[in-house]
């Protein structure tokens, strides 16, 4: 068959690279300028491609793969729609030929956490039982990559974004498990919640009797969901820190109990609290991330000696409240993958009060509002950096003493000067990165960089 893919990134040529081992003739049109890794792969795979533009070409196929950061009102996918021309998201052209089991996961916040941590508790359950586990998705791995690796036996752990879900119509995992859900991308879903939850659900729209969703019984919007949608043709497990006692309708709970993470369906103790949470794994978010795990890995058949191990063994993920070194009598805290106000509340609350707080980047529709009690209480000066340093200013204005630096630098030279000794500097941009990095990895690393040119 023909094909067109959209987009010539990493899911997009990832997405090409499996047409053509499946016998496909895909066509890969970028809009931009593709890079000269781009090209030599597509000239090592004989593929046809065009940069630049969408021509006729693109339109000459029986369908269509996308790459997720094309939104759905981009004149492309518009013409693609006109012309009857099915769209597909490349994690749904993936889990065409993907034989392994599958546990994605999906969230506003916690979902390359929650990932990770279920990644290593599945590599601790394949070397004992002779498995491999494989971890994709929007954690920066293409599922389209890996699935001709991956056998019947195997597990994928599969992290996925909304946009990512978009285009998923048939997609069906194994285990599908929603994080949370709190206001993101606002522009990219016309400021409508609704419309960004209903990309999210597409994560569990296909699953039937053999399937388990695996939810935060703690998040409302999440709590209504389940509570207005049911009965549900597949299993449901709740987890979280407050009213989560067993329901006759779910197959199980996992809360904490007398200092330790418990199943409430099965009666059974997993592991102490104190067993696994160190400095680099601390506060409630992660909890509630430690949670998701093991209910999780519980649902797809882990053993409670595998879970025990990952949990243990954990120390957290980069740029994500990573400790980043201490420097001019400051401690130092990366957390450049918060990219919403929701994952700045969670460091805010994870860090002690006196703080400065270094925020900002490209707007994403972002309301400051839920925060601002909290950032009355606990910090003391805001360094605002990036494209939405005026609406920052501007947002707690009269609330605490704010600065605007014009780069990175300048914000670090600033906190430096603005902490009070022994306090801490918490760099939470809750924007995106890409008006002045290339991504939040990009972001973390010049983080950490500037403060290790501050240490003695």
């Amino acid at each position: 068959m023909k094909a067109s893919v959209l987009g010539a990134g990493k899911s997009g040529l990832a997405a090409a690279e499996l047409l053509v081992k499946a016998g496909a003739r895909p066509f890969v049109s970028e809009f931009g300028t593709l890079s000269t890794g781009a090209v030599t792969l597509l000239n090592e795979l004989a593929l046809p491609f065009e940069e630049g533009g969408h021509t006729e070409r693109a339109f000459d196929a029986a369908f269509c793969i996308v790459s997720p950061g094309i939104p759905q009102t981009a004149p492309v996918l518009l013409e693609m729609a006109r012309r009857g021309i099915p769209v597909y998201s490349e994690i749904e052209a993936a889990s065409w030929f993907c034989p392994a089991r599958v546990i994605g996961i999906t969230g506003t916040d916690g979902k390359t956490t929650t990932a990770t941590l279920i990644y290593r508790i599945c590599e601790a359950e394949g070397r004992r039982k002779g498995f491999r586990a494989f971890s994709v998705g929007n954690i920066g791995v293409p599922f389209s990559s890996k699935v001709f690796e991956a056998g019947p036996k195997d597990l994928v752990v599969l992290e996925l974004s909304s946009y990512q879900l978009e285009r998923c119509f048939t997609f069906r995992p194994d285990v599908a498990v929603l994080t949370n859900i709190t206001p993101d991308h606002m522009d990219r879903y016309g400021g409508d919640i609704n419309a960004y939850a209903a990309a999210k659900f597409r994560i569990h729209a296909r699953q039937g009797a053999e399937g388990t969703v695996v939810y935060n019984h703690d998040d409302p919007l999440l709590r209504g969901h389940f509570a207005d949608g049911g009965p549900w043709p597949f299993g449901v497990v709740r987890f979280g820190l407050r009213d989560c006692a067993p329901l006759p309708d779910v197959a199980g709970c996992v809360t904490v109990r007398d200092g330790a993470i418990v199943d409430l369906g099965a009666d059974e103790a997993v592991i102490g609290i104190d067993d696994f949470v160190k400095p680099s794994f601390r506060g409630e978010h992660n909890l509630y991330n430690a949670l998701a795990a093991v209910a999780a890995a519980r649902a797809a058949g882990v053993s409670d000696e595998s879970i025990r191990e990952g949990l243990v063994q954990f120390g957290g993920v980069e740029h994500r409240q990573e400790f980043a070194g201490s420097a001019c009598g400051l401690e130092w805290i990366n957390d450049s993958k918060a990219t919403n106000v929701n994952a700045m509340r969670q460091a805010l609350q994870a860090v002690p009060a006196g703080m400065v707080l270094i925020a900002g980047g490209r707007d994403k529709g972002n309301d400051y509002g839920p925060v601002a009690g909290l950032v009355k209480e606990k910090v003391a000066c805001i360094v605002a950096i990036g494209e939405s340093r005026d609406k920052i200013a501007a947002a707690f204005d009269g609330i605490v003493r704010v600065v605007k630096a014009g780069s990175l630098r300048e914000a670090v030279d600033e906190a430096s000067r603005a902490g009070a000794p022994g306090s801490t500097v918490l760099f939470s941009p809750a924007c995106s990165s890409f008006d002045m990095f290339r991504d939040f990895e990009d972001r973390g690393e010049q983080f950490k960089q500037l403060v290790r040119e501050l240490a003695p």
